[in-house]
């Protein structure tokens, strides 16, 4: 079976040439980062982890009408997925305050906010990806003012559904980050939602204890990541107590 090829590599995926025309496959990488990848580990085992997790969140997402890139799940480390223009936008929801919110603003971390804010970052790393208002948006051609509604539109549904679905498991869902990507068919055009929603991109506390069951653990030198993500998995019931998450090479599909 000849090698696919290699679209494009980022720091925690790989995205090689599907089986048909508009897939892709996504490739999940153990490689651990922070800071836009100025601190940076490879931690055996979470590349299986976030795959899990995030084809879990992706399906009950397509499930409740959500539009999404995601198609299937195709072994530990790789899942099947529509191609997709992305829009080189970081879109950060906001339920709790944390992280840089905390640190910009002088809040207490797990001061709860008035309501959800979401807040855009322009995707670049060698900027630090700025934060951004409509404003920038618009004028640098990022995207229109309809998509952004449609962006905001999809943020907050994606909200809503896993502030509940975390909720229930006994995770406090603080903030997350998606990204949205344009999905061509035909000459019709929507707003989907693309890459990965895990404990990478998102900050998951025990609602009694607030343990972090996310990639602060690694941020702030805590230790115990893939234990936190199995966590999550585990309360998700997603994965078995004696599943393997070792590393393994890419698995190409037929």
């Amino acid at each position: 079976m000849s090698r696919r090829r290699r679209i494009y590599e980022g720091k925690a995926k790989i995205l090689y040439e599907g089986p048909e025309p508009g897939t892709i496959i996504q490739f999940f990488k153990d490689d651990a980062t922070a800071f836009n990848n100025k601190k940076h580990e490879v931690i055996d085992g979470k590349g299986v982890l976030n795959n899990r997790i995030s084809e879990h969140i992706f399906t009950h997402l397509n499930r409740i009408g959500i539009p999404t890139h995601f198609i299937k799940r195709v072994n530990m480390r790789e899942q099947l997925i529509r191609e997709v223009e992305i829009i080189p936008l970081e879109v950060v929801i906001r339920n709790v305050a944390a992280g840089s919110l905390a640190k910009r603003l002088g809040l207490e971390e797990g001061t709860l906010l008035p309501r959800s804010i979401i807040e855009f970052y322009y995707k670049a790393d060698e900027l630090d990806d700025p934060m951004v208002n409509d404003e920038h948006i618009t004028a640098f051609g990022w995207a229109t003012p309809e998509e952004i509604d449609d962006i905001m539109a999809l943020a907050i549904r994606v909200n809503d559904f896993l502030s509940g679905m975390f909720a229930a498991v006994g995770i406090q869902l603080v903030d997350f980050k998606i990204e949205c990507g344009r999905l061509w068919e035909g000459e019709t055009m929507r707003i989907v939602l693309a890459d990965e929603i895990s404990p990478d991109s998102a900050r998951l506390w025990d609602m009694n204890t607030h343990d972090r069951l996310d990639k602060d653990r690694f941020r702030r030198d805590m230790g115990g990541l893939v234990e936190a993500y199995q966590e999550v998995a585990r309360r998700l019931g997603i994965m078995n107590e004696n599943e393997p998450t070792g590393n393994n090479g890419p698995v190409l599909v037929k």
